[in-house]
C-alpha cells in the first residue's frame, strides 16, 4: 500500500516536471535561442524566399495603375526586386518608403513633376525610392525604336534578376524586361499574368477582377 501511494505520488511530481520543463528549457537556454533565430533570419535562403514573394496584392496595384499610363500614353518605368538586391540602385534616386498602390505609382510618373524621370524600384512589396538611375543596355542588335526607358529597363535586368515593367511615352506600349529579354505589346491581363508568374504568385478572382478593371 505505501509503496502504491510512493509511485502515484512520484508519478505526479513527473507530471508536473513534464509541464515545466518547456518554461525551464527557454530559461536555462535563452542565450542560445536567441542565437538561433538570430542566425535563421539571417539565412541567405530564408531571405530569397521573402524577397521572391511580394504580397500578391501589390501586382494588381502595379497593373492597374501601368494600364492607366499606358491610356494616357505617359511614360513610366517600375522596376520590381527579386533575389538579387537594388539597394545601389534605390540609393541613386529619391527614397520613399511607401506602400505599393495605383494612386501613388499614377501620381509619381505625372509629366513635369520631379519624380517624372528615372525609375521607380519596388523591394520588398515597398515602393523603396523613385526618380532612379538605372543602367543603359549596350546591346547593339537592339531595334532603334527603342527609348531610354526601353534600354534602362533591359539594361537592369541584364545586371540582375529584377523585373522592369516599362509604358512608352510614343505609343503607349506596355512592356516586360527580364533576363536580358524584353516583351512588348502587353495588356492587363497578359502583363498580370506574366507577372505573377515570374515571381510564383497565385491569383485569385478578387485580384483578376481588380487587375482587369
Amino acid at each position: 500500500m505505501t509503496r502504491a501511494l510512493e509511485l502515484r505520488s512520484l508519478h505526479k511530481v513527473f507530471d508536473y516536471a513534464i509541464d515545466y520543463v518547456p518554461f525551464i528549457v527557454i530559461v536555462v537556454f535563452q542565450a542560445e535561442i536567441r542565437r538561433a533565430l538570430t542566425a535563421l533570419g539571417k539565412n541567405p535562403l530564408l531571405q530569397m524566399f521573402y524577397r521572391n514573394s511580394p504580397q500578391e496584392d501589390i501586382f494588381s496595384e502595379i497593373v492597374y495603375a501601368v494600364t492607366t499610363l499606358s491610356s494616357r500614353s505617359v511614360g513610366a518605368l517600375i522596376v520590381i526586386e527579386r533575389s538579387q538586391g537594388l539597394k545601389t540602385y534605390a540609393e541613386s534616386g529619391i527614397r520613399i518608403d511607401a506602400v505599393v498602390s495605383y494612386d501613388l505609382l499614377v501620381n509619381v510618373f505625372v509629366p513635369d513633376t520631379p519624380l517624372h524621370d528615372g525609375a521607380v524600384i519596388i523591394q520588398d512589396s515597398r515602393i523603396s525610392a523613385a526618380s532612379c538611375f538605372l543602367p543603359l543596355t549596350l546591346n547593339p542588335s537592339l531595334s532603334k525604336s527603342y527609348g531610354t526607358r526601353h534600354r534602362a529597363a533591359i539594361g537592369i535586368s541584364e545586371e540582375t534578376d529584377a523585373v522592369a515593367v516599362v509604358v512608352s511615352e510614343e505609343t503607349g506600349q506596355i512592356s516586360v524586361a527580364v533576363e536580358g529579354k524584353i516583351t512588348s505589346g502587353l495588356w492587363a491581363e497578359a502583363l498580370n499574368q506574366m507577372l505573377r508568374s515570374l515571381f510564383q504568385v497565385a491569383e485569385t478572382p478578387e485580384v483578376r477582377r481588380h487587375a482587369t478593371s
